[in-house]
């Protein structure tokens, strides 16, 4: 398969298994557990725990598949240098389009979601705060970064905690209202699976920074499965304690589902420390997809698939600074002047889009039927979730999907025609 054509310098060494927990739980225990669970209570109704468990069979196998694959291509990059490897250049440029762009947007929509938190009045001037202070972190080096997602993580858990114990002890909670059916038919529990499991993605940040874990074939298996099951316990106890008060159909109503738990539950007192919780998961989430977009945006600079200048590696930092300039200078200027929190359903397509490649890749590696299982159903998987989400998300996502796709093919078209004209 083909090789990365740079010799550019490669990143330091320093993360250990429980920095790379770290990170990646700071990427899926974020923002979105404070406001993914309504939308997916309306899709599914009584339906929505069974619409979790599906999306974390489906986060399960593609961690898996991303798991074995990191340990075999531990470079900057994620599933852009699988998809490279293991099936060729265009699925590997395919991966990382949908996750270079769709994240970005997802950027923007974190930072705007710190600045509506914090002060709404002024949401677009703290969420360009919020993006020139974390990328100023990132470019101190990924150790500073991963000091700081640990801060972060400890106050989200402690947040959530209070959330469940408060809902589970207060006499509001009802068992009964958990539901057990499917209220909203299968297609309604696929689409809240597809929905939730934007929340659980967080764990390809371990990958995408592989090449800066110590010891990586033994580190990322371990880290990746850690930090999913971490974070599925505490989406499980969440959406529990939440449904137990607010019931499916009060959940899919709630603005602020967290939020209107606590005070439903009888402890309004605890609400503004929900939302200083949801404001700093936002922070975490959008300091891990600064770290992961620009490390995929280093891993396609490498082989010229964005401008080369993006390949360089500070050399006493040890970090992608121009790619994390880059990718801190357009989420600062989307998060200043576009509002793209309600336009980012795309988002969720381009990451399963993304998984769907890894899962591809990681058949490749073996042939035996055992081996192929799980990356089989971690395709399915997020083939059918991916065309679960609502219309919008998937002609939207399929659109830009489609722009990357011509431009791939405009770029090797000048290249065919520039190898020509120079025999």
């Amino acid at each position: 398969m083909t090789q990365s054509s740079s010799a550019s310098p490669e990143l330091r060494r320093t993360l250990g298994v429980g920095d790379a927990v770290m990170i990646g739980l700071g990427s899926m225990i974020g923002a979105g557990i404070f406001a993914a669970l309504a939308p997916a209570a309306r899709a599914a109704g009584t339906g929505l725990l069974l619409g979790l468990a599906v999306a974390a069979v489906v986060a399960y196998c593609n961690a898996t598949s991303s798991a074995r694959l990191a340990a075999l291509y531990p470079a900057s990059g994620g599933t852009y240098v699988y998809g490279r490897e293991r099936l060729g250049p265009f699925w590997g440029y395919l991966a990382g389009w949908s996750f270079v762009v769709g994240k970005t947007a997802s950027c923007a929509a974190m930072a705007l979601t710190v600045g509506a938190y914090v002060w709404p009045e002024q949401a677009h001037a703290v969420a360009v705060a919020a993006v020139v202070a974390l990328t100023a972190v990132n470019y101190g080096g990924v150790q500073k970064s991963a000091w700081l997602t640990r801060v972060i993580v400890a106050v989200v858990l402690a947040v959530l905690a209070c959330v469940v114990v408060v809902c589970l002890g207060s006499g509001q909670s009802d068992a009964g209202r958990l539901g057990i059916g499917t209220s909203d038919g299968i297609g309604g529990v696929l689409q809240a699976a597809g929905l939730l499991f934007f929340a659980f993605a967080g764990y390809a940040r371990i990958a995408t920074l592989g090449e800066e874990v110590r010891d990586p074939a033994r580190t990322i298996p371990r880290a990746i499965p850690l930090a999913l099951g971490i974070a599925l316990v505490v989406y499980a106890c969440v959406a529990v304690a939440v449904l137990s008060v607010l019931g499916s159909q009060g959940l899919g109503q709630a603005s602020a589902p967290l939020a209107d738990a606590v005070r439903a539950a009888g402890v309004p007192g605890l609400v503004p420390v929900v939302r200083v919780g949801a404001a700093v998961a936002a922070l975490g989430s959008l300091l891990a997809l600064i770290l992961g977009v620009s490390r995929t945006t280093l891993a396609m600079a490498r082989d010229r698939h964005l401008p080369g200048a993006l390949a360089a590696v500070h050399p006493r930092f040890q970090v992608p600074h121009r790619a994390e300039l880059a990718v801190g200078a357009v989420v600062a200027v989307l998060a200043a002047t576009v509002d793209v929190r309600g336009a980012i359903g795309f988002s969720s397509f381009g990451v399963l889009a993304y998984y769907a490649v890894a899962n591809a890749s990681a058949w490749t590696l073996g042939s035996a039927p055992s081996a192929r299982v799980v990356p089989a159903v971690g395709l399915l998987g997020c083939v059918v979730l991916a065309f679960s989400l609502p219309g919008v998300s998937v002609a939207v996502g399929a659109g830009v999907l489609a722009v990357g796709v011509a431009a791939y093919g405009v770029r090797r078209w000048v290249a065919g025609r520039a190898g020509a004209r120079g025999r």
